[in-house]
């Protein structure tokens, strides 16, 4: 599967306190999935690394669908490639007009491509009865080369499906221009390993910037954050943001940022446990990040450890900007969960009637051979 199309949906959904499973023909709990980096290069398709991670799925997912016949007669779209087989299964196929182009229709929601994902997301939440709004806010992401891939790409498209407007910046390049990143997967090793990401797209300029007109901050981590901190430009921005107690939320080495701006001390925050120095030096108290996917808001700061924790970073982010799932949302998860639990009971009873009966034919059986 595309990375992003598992992990941005994913987390993104967890964000806004929808209850997410991810399963796997074949595989169990806690079993990884292989999934691909497909970077849009320009090229006729797209090109392909491969990593280890954890489930989920768009794009070409349309697939399964045609294979289980149920997209006859309805209007759906996919990566162009795929438009052959779903015209062939009787869909009303939709030519895309860019890479983020979705459709619904009833409870049918297709997309083409992970770029997509803003809107793919909210059609889905839709479908759920839900609505999130991100009460049109404004949040600057603070960028450089070999950031982390997830800790951009998930909290950007997150905020993005909540209606924020969001741009990215980075101090030696233009609006338009790439970043390439580095994903850091964590395989059981002393540290993370480091694989090819996707490119990512700034979308406003560094020059020139008006901070003032943004409601909050976020800074990944990754390699970036290592040399952004030598940059005096990149240092004035945290500190304005910091001054005037907008939200910042800043995650992995994003912190050694936050550390060599001095807007740390005093505060309680975490960070990767390799930043614990930096974080301690800079006068903060330490907060220990266990679980790794653990969070915390001291204020108008909001740190976090490493990529497995972005529900609950983008969740107090939320908190921070005043942006809530309505309640409509919170009792249709209620009752999908009500329905799993009893859908689960039935099936436990079901398997413990099944074993009873199994039970019972064996006694028989040494009875009568007795």
């Amino acid at each position: 599967m595309e990375e992003y199309e598992a992990m941005v949906p994913f987390q993104a959904l967890l964000a806004y306190g929808v209850s997410m499973d991810a399963v796997c023909p074949g595989k169990k709990a806690g079993d990884i999935c292989r999934p691909a980096v497909h970077q849009m290069s320009g090229h006729q398709t797209s090109s392909a690394n491969f990593l280890m991670l954890e489930i989920t799925a768009i794009c070409h997912s349309q697939l399964i669908l045609a294979a289980a016949n149920i997209v006859k007669g309805r209007k759906c779209t996919a990566y162009p490639t795929v438009g052959p087989v779903l015209i062939a299964a009787g869909a009303h196929w939709v030519e895309p007009e860019s890479l983020s182009h979705c459709i619904t229709d009833g409870n049918l929601v297709t997309g083409v491509a992970y770029p997509g994902h803003p809107e793919f997301i909210q059609s889905f939440v839709k479908a759920l009865g839900g609505s999130i709004t991100g009460l049109e806010k404004r949040i600057l992401f603070l960028c450089g080369d070999y950031k982390e891939d997830y800790e951009v790409y998930v909290p950007f498209q997150t905020l993005q499906a909540l209606g924020c407007h969001v741009d990215a910046v980075f101090p030696k390049k233009k609006s338009g221009d790439t970043c390439p990143t580095a994903i850091h997967d964590f395989e059981g090793d002393q540290t993370y390993s480091e694989k090819p990401g996707h490119d990512f797209t700034l979308t406003a300029d560094f020059e020139g910037l008006d901070a003032s007109s943004y409601d909050a901050l976020v800074i990944p981590g990754g390699r970036a954050p290592e040399y952004l901190a030598l940059d005096g430009r990149v240092i004035a921005l945290v500190k304005d943001f910091m001054e005037a107690k907008k939200p910042v939320a800043s995650i992995c080495h994003g912190q050694q940022i936050l550390a060599a701006a001095g807007v740390l001390k005093g505060k309680k925050c975490t960070a990767y446990p390799a930043v614990k120095l930096d974080v301690v030096l800079a006068g903060a108290t330490w907060l220990e990040p266990y679980p790794i996917d653990r969070c915390f808001t001291d204020g108008n700061l909001v740190t976090g450890a490493a990529w497995p924790g972005h529900p609950e970073l983008i969740f107090q982010l939320m908190a921070l900007l005043g942006i809530k799932s309505e309640e409509r949302m919170r009792k249709e998860m209620e009752r999908f969960d009500h329905e799993r639990r009893k859908e689960e009971e039935r099936l436990m009873c079901e398997q413990q009637r099944e074993e009873e009966r199994l039970l019972r034919e064996q006694r028989r059986e040494s009875e009568r051979q007795e």
